[in-house]
């Protein structure tokens, strides 16, 4: 009986869990360049249960309906394997502003080990050093005019270097290329992960690090890979918000069932404890 406790409980874990990545996904359904989480939910593996008093021991050669000893499978509950963001192109939102940036996929290759579709990604520079991947295209400019993220990561170019501007009066083209006049100034770097799924982890603020220590290949060399820049457009987040909702609904009724069943397991070892006992 206590199989059912541990059972119900997990599948309450994992309707809680999944809520709070639903209400995360909610609460980022406006914040620019967004990817939603989607969660992996498998089952524990399956124990093959035989009476206590059965002279054989079930094997695979003895699975059949003739095996008495044998009373059938068990599912031990659920478990979160893991959660991963959907890179899928957002809605695109014009602002008008010379320093907003949007990428745009055209054409990207679908994996054909993971049958996942790939990203392209602009690449920065955090606070340490380090370089990181972004599809926030929101930038400005900072007091020495280098291209920066609302967070104060260097925007680089496809030298890995700081991108440095006279003014915001420059325009970028849709191959990456950016303009002062009609003089090229730099070309936007911009990373290429043909599964970002196994590819990159979030490291916050919206961006992501590479797993490989050697970072992303640069979008430009990659082959059969189509993608443009839009200056004074923003990508929003790709939340579908009615989806969600209606998901957040059916994880609530999945997690208040399995209370009824954690509920009535309850009740059953109470009779058995204190009514059964007595006799």
């Amino acid at each position: 009986m206590l199989r059912g406790f541990y059972t119900a409980a997990s599948g309450m874990l994992t309707q809680q869990r999944r809520t709070e990545l639903l209400t995360n996904n909610m609460s980022n359904a406006n914040t620019t360049g967004y990817k939603a989480d989607q969660m992996s939910v498998r089952s524990f593996p399956e124990m093959l249960l035989s009476n206590i008093g059965g002279k054989t021991v079930p094997t695979e050669n003895k699975l059949s309906m003739t095996n008495l000893s044998q009373v059938g499978g068990l599912s031990t509950g659920v478990y979160v394997q893991e959660a991963n963001p959907l890179f899928t192109q957002g809605t695109l939102e014009e602002t008008q502003l010379n320093t907003d940036i949007s990428l745009v996929d055209e054409n990207m290759p679908i994996n054909d080990e993971t049958g996942r579709q790939g990203s392209v990604f602009f690449t920065v520079q955090d606070g340490d050093g380090a370089i990181r991947y972004t599809r926030n295209g929101s930038f400005t400019l900072d007091g020495q005019g280098y291209l920066t993220t609302p967070s104060g990561h260097y925007v680089l170019n496809e030298n890995n270097e700081k991108i440095k501007l006279d003014s915001d009066q420059f325009t970028v083209a849709e191959n990456g290329v950016i303009l002062d006049g009609n003089v090229q100034t730099a070309l936007m770097g911009i990373g290429y992960s043909d599964d970002p799924s196994l590819q990159l982890m979030k490291d916050g603020e919206g961006l992501y690090k590479a797993v490989n220590d050697g970072g992303l290949p640069s979008a430009y060399a990659a082959a059969d890979v189509g993608f443009s820049t839009k200056q004074g457009f923003l990508e929003g987040s790709n939340v579908d918000q009615s989806r969600t909702m209606t998901e957040m609904m059916s994880a609530y009724r999945s997690f208040e069932t399995n209370q009824k069943v954690l509920q009535a397991y309850d009740k059953s070892l109470d009779k058995a404890v204190n009514e059964v006992g007595r006799l």
